[in-house]
């Protein structure tokens, strides 16, 4: 069977065998969580709750702050203790947290519909931005905007992340093989909101067994299950998009330019309970894995549980535990305490020992970084040009288009961290480019 892929990439140690058969193990909710107002991309969501309140499990206690937000529901039933600062990892500064004890078991506020099947595409757009969904492979976009392409994009193909080519990582794996028929209910709703006449579920060749299992519950034949060669990072948009349709989204453009809309599994997954269970986002899976936990596994997680509460109860740390990673190896985020509460975007935490610091060395111009690019970019030469801060010059040859993977900075023989580089240099240009200081 031939494999799907793209040009480029690389294959770095898979290290999926810590956890990949480990079935998903739904967490006791925690005494305390530590909500993030900022838990999606865009402005924080505004407050509704103020210390003192209670709260039930699944009730709203923020609303989107701008077009670009998102709702947050209560993960426990509770008490609001407060609303205070505490370190964002994706922001890198404090941000505000709402504070929730938990004072009783479950009692859910759910949300408010009428059957699914009777639903407008809109009124399904205003069920999923209720329910605060956004990408939880890792982006948080908020879905409902997503969902609602501009008028003059029309989307006839909708495809289904499952490549899930990150080192470590096993979630999605896990997903696919017990949730597969709630995932494949979620496609079709999908497909309702978008109008898309195919739907693909892409899964890397590393996953054959869900390969497998997806294709029986497929079997009606409306979601075609497609097998791609595993290989990093078969999971980004631009190139699981072209290894599944041989279309190319365009520099500077969006899937949708190519009439197709992406979603991670879970994301689809979160949105089947949503439109169906009337269950609003308040909790996620994720891997705890790595050589220095004692026990890697799956599991389901409220949101806003902390790093401590998940490494305790994945078994603790071993002696060699040196690094602390939100994601995994590759795009994950280093963090150095363990009271950081888990994201909506959280998709794993991976834990690794100690390792001597590589010794950098000059570029000795072997072109690696350009073979593996799987955007066709010069990382050697964006590296130089941020260095140098020709910012012009490096948006030229293609900045904006790096899509940030680490494959330059993995496969660079001279340890040069390619990636730092480019984001800074994203960033300065972008500051300068919007007249800040």
């Amino acid at each position: 069977m031939k494999l799907l892929t793209f040009k480029g990439g690389t294959h770095p140690p898979e290290k999926k065998e810590l956890a990949k058969d480990k079935t998903l193990i739904r967490m006791d909710p925690p005494q305390f969580v530590y909500v993030f107002l900022s838990n999606h991309a865009g402005a924080p969501a505004k407050p509704v709750v103020k210390e003192g309140d209670t709260v039930k499990t699944g009730q709203v206690i923020g609303e989107p702050g701008g077009f670009v937000s998102a709702y947050l529901h209560s993960p426990l039933t509770g008490v609001v203790k407060k609303i205070d600062k505490l370190y964002h990892p994706v922001q890198g500064r404090p941000m505000e947290v709402v504070v929730i004890e938990r004072t009783n078991e479950d009692e859910w506020q759910l949300l408010e519909h009428p059957d699914w099947e009777s639903l407008s595409k809109e009124q399904l757009l205003e069920v999923i931005k209720k329910a605060g969904i956004v990408g939880l492979g890792g982006a948080m976009f908020p879905t409902h905007i997503k969902l609602n392409p501009p008028a003059g994009k029309n989307i006839d193909t909708f495809i289904v992340n499952g490549a899930e080519c990150e080192p470590y990582l096993t979630v999605d794996h896990r997903l696919m093989l017990e949730q597969a028929e709630d995932l494949v209910l979620g496609v079709k709703i999908v497909m309702k909101i978008l109008g898309a006449k195919k739907a693909y579920i892409g899964v890397e060749s590393n996953k054959v067994d869900a390969y497998e299992h997806l294709k029986k519950v497929c079997s009606d034949g409306s979601i075609e299950v497609v097998l791609l060669k595993t290989k990093y990072p078969q999971g980004a948009e631009k190139q699981l998009i072209y290894a599944i349709t041989n279309r190319k989204v365009p520099v500077g453009g969006l899937p949708m330019d190519v009439g197709v809309v992406v979603q991670n599994v879970q994301t689809v997954i979160a949105i089947k309970r949503a439109v169906v269970d009337r269950k609003p986002l308040i909790e996620r899976a994720l891997t705890i894995t790595g050589e220095a936990i004692n026990n890697p596994m799956n599991v389901i997680a409220r949101l806003g549980t902390t790093i401590q509460w998940l490494v305790d109860f994945a078994g603790g740390l071993k002696e060699n535990a040196e690094k602390l990673i939100m994601g995994g190896p590759m795009t994950g985020i280093a963090v150095n305490r363990l009271d950081i509460p888990i994201l909506k975007g959280t998709s794993g935490i991976t834990v690794l020992p100690h390792e001597a610091e590589p010794i950098k060395k000059p570029c000795i111009r072997c072109t690696k970084c350009v073979v593996s690019c799987p955007m066709g970019l010069q990382p050697y030469l964006l590296y130089l040009l941020g260095n140098k801060k020709k910012y012009d010059q490096a948006v030229e040859e293609g900045l904006m288009a790096c899509i940030e993977c680490g494959v330059c900075a993995y496969v660079c023989p001279s340890k040069i961290d390619h990636v730092r580089v480019i984001k800074l240099t994203k960033k300065v240009y972008q500051a300068l480019r919007g007249g800040k200081k």
